[in-house]
């Protein structure tokens, strides 16, 4: 797709592998899904709070309207935001541990990271400004007043400028990274603007979930190139390169489907897929062979052959997916369940580890080795609570686990 997400696509733009991850924002569960786009399976739910109907007590203290995401260039962290608690948790990617909450202004709505790694732009899209949070720290580290209601953030592929799109203001920007200053401004067709992809070939495309539409706009003259009708409740965008060419592929929840679009200079509609469940969030492979659908209505993911343009399978998750986000090389290949063993011997106690059943048989030998006894995943889980959160506690009881799957108690 860009460069926030593209640094490793150039250097390697593999088919979905085992420790690929798929992930979704759920508003109503308030988890986060953990899918394993390889095997088309849920490897568990990140509890962040509550579901909605629990979340009223004045004693609450999770997460509420779990719903955005972002990520790291090195795909090691995940950011989750939740607009009603105005929260953006940090997730480490390879054990699903929470490293850290950061409370922003009134209800955010998307967090990306810039190309470079070190900072965090959060869109505060009930307040006029990105918050930019420091990588490093996790804090807030300045502000970018920007028109009312900022959608989301995207960056252009040579990370000099952020695109910001409004909720409120018929009016997209666009910002220099380096010194945080808005440096065009772009009238659109209308004030409501939830989501944007910048394409590798430097176009942007924003979408009008009011008015059923989209805008292409020029990412280096910010010019606007085209308006397409696209269909009531126009939700997310994303650039997908495959063999076939260059598309935008664009779902369309009033219609339930995702249209798919050419990315020429007078773009075509090609294809429309038919998903039910109202299509919600959507982001491709880093080889653009398969597109991961979010159906907030259907509780999982529609996933998509893009090449064929046809849905291949559908994978139960948590309820109401918004966001999703693709993330190659995310989970490790053993490294901390083998940790985990080494600790649990060196304190003379034993551990039992739960992997994917596709991690490489060398890696579980090294956990074996170590004394822990390795059981392997095949079935679909559910509502696992917090998978894979890597705690450790040296005593009767504690839990291990390894690399984003199942919690075990130990023997």
């Amino acid at each position: 797709m860009n460069l926030a997400h593209g640094v490793l696509i150039l250097a390697a733009a593999a088919a979905p592998g085992p420790r690929d991850r798929v992930y979704t924002a759920d508003q109503t569960s308030n988890t986060v899904s953990v899918f394993d786009p390889a095997s088309g399976s849920l490897l568990g739910l990140l509890k962040l709070g509550a579901p909605r109907s629990d979340v009223l007590s004045p004693l609450y203290r999770g997460q509420a309207n779990v719903h955005g995401l972002g990520f790291s260039p090195d795909h090691k962290t995940l950011a989750v935001v939740s607009i009603a608690t105005n929260a953006v948790t940090f997730v480490d990617t390879a054990t699903n541990a929470v490293k850290g909450t950061t409370y922003v202004g009134r209800a955010p709505h998307e967090a990306f990271y810039t190309p470079d790694g070190r900072e965090i732009w959060v869109s505060v899209r009930g307040e006029d400004h990105v918050s930019v949070l420091d990588a490093r720290t996790m804090r807030e580290s300045g502000r970018i007043g920007v028109p009312d209601g900022p959608g989301m953030v995207r960056f252009r592929g040579d990370g000099a400028i952020g695109f910001v799109v409004s909720s409120f203001t018929p009016e997209a920007v666009a910002v220099d990274v380096k010194s945080h200053q808005v440096v065009a401004r772009i009238p659109v067709t209308s004030p409501f603007s939830p989501n944007l992809d910048v394409c590798s070939d430097d176009q942007m495309w924003m979408t009008h979930k009011d008015v059923g539409k989209v805008t292409v706009i020029d990412a280096r003259s910010f010019k606007v190139r085209t308006v397409l009708d696209t269909g009531p409740i126009t939700n997310h965008v994303a650039c997908v390169d495959n063999p076939a060419g260059k598309f935008a592929f664009v779902t369309v929840g009033g219609l339930d489907v995702v249209k798919v679009f050419t990315r020429d200079e007078q773009p075509k509609l090609v294809a429309t897929v038919g998903t039910g469940a109202l299509p919600h969030g959507v982001w491709p492979s880093d080889d653009g062979t398969r597109v991961f659908v979010g159906l907030e209505n259907g509780d999982g993911v529609a996933v998509l052959d893009a090449v064929a343009r046809k849905e291949l399978k559908r994978i139960p998750g948590g309820q109401a997916p918004q966001a999703l986000v693709y993330l190659s090389n995310a989970a490790t290949e053993g490294n901390h369940g083998r940790a985990v063993a080494h600790l649990a011997r060196m304190f003379g106690l034993r551990a039992r580890i739960v992997v994917s059943a596709s991690l490489a048989p060398a890696r579980v030998a090294a956990m074996e080795a170590e004394g822990a006894v390795v059981e392997k995943m095949n079935a679909l889980r559910r509502n696992i609570a917090a998978p894979g959160v890597g705690r450790m506690r040296v005593g009767n009881g504690e839990r291990v686990s390894e690399d984003g799957n199942q919690i075990e108690e130990r023997d």
